[in-house]
């Protein structure tokens, strides 16, 4: 499901969700100066470098890096692993990387989706805060997201980037404030597209319900979830959901059945 619109009429202009947009496709486009492509992505040494890795978090002054072998690369290697010798090189704080983590993407369809998500729904929910207390919510909420991932499994060396957590605050806030506003949303049925209106409640509910199903059953091995970080979305959302009226200042009252154009 693709959102398309949503029908919440705004009083301000989105100066922070636009320069959001803007900051991750700059970003995205820097980080393929280091080889990878534009819709492969970044190059691994970059993702490792600049992405947030949960072994360096909970692990204070040990990085990781690419490891190589007779074939090319074969993996990461952290610093304080056992077997492991040597240092890595020089690369970002820990620190740093929980921030440039958010604004890096794994491919185009990863900076697509999420810069779409971004650009329906940020926008009602910067209105609803204003510019700065939406920068705090989304930066507080992509942090949140990312402790939630590693809380999950704090020894994995994988890197995770993305700006889905902090964008799932934002859904999470959006939920609440509007349940009952449509979305204009385009829906493809195996070979068959549809464009239909769906309550914000029931098309993010489903997301939501999603990323916990897919999320615990990669846990139990029920499912595969290699390479996206469910509980992410998962704790982004739910910082959202629990904490949205500690930055929102108003909510736009509509009639149950406000048309989208």
């Amino acid at each position: 499901m693709f959102p398309l619109k949503d029908n919440i009429p705004r009083e301000h202009f989105p100066y922070v969700t636009i320069a959001l947009i803007a900051l991750n496709v700059i970003a995205y486009l820097l980080s393929l100066r280091h080889g990878g492509s534009f819709f492969g992505g970044p190059s691994e040494s970059v993702t490792v470098h600049y992405g947030a890795i949960p072994y360096e978090l909970t692990h204070p002054g040990s990085h990781c890096d690419l490891v190589g072998g007779a074939f090319g690369v074969e993996g990461i290697a952290c610093e304080g692993q056992r077997g492991v010798a040597g240092s890595a090189p020089a690369q970002p704080a820990t620190w740093v990387t929980a921030f440039t983590s958010m604004f890096l993407h794994g491919g185009f369809l990863h900076i697509f989706g999420n810069m779409l998500f971004l650009a329906i729904f940020g926008p009602t929910v910067e209105d609803s805060m204003g510019h700065y207390r939406f920068i705090a919510f989304y930066l507080v909420g992509g942090l949140v997201a990312l402790a939630a991932q590693v809380a999950v499994n704090p020894d994995s060396t994988a890197p995770t980037l993305g700006a889905s957590g902090a964008i799932a605050a934002v859904l999470g806030g959006y939920i609440v404030l509007y349940p009952r506003a449509r979305v204009l949303t385009l829906i493809f049925i195996i070979l068959f597209a549809t464009i239909i209106e769906l309550p914000a409640v029931a098309l993010l509910g489903f997301w939501f319900l999603t990323q916990v199903y897919l999320g615990t059953a990669g846990l139990t091995g029920a499912a595969g979830g290699e390479g996206v970080a469910y509980f992410a979305h998962i704790g982004g959302f739910a910082f959202g959901a629990a904490l949205i009226w500690l930055f929102a200042r108003h909510r736009r009252s509509l009639p149950p059945r406000y048309p989208v154009y």
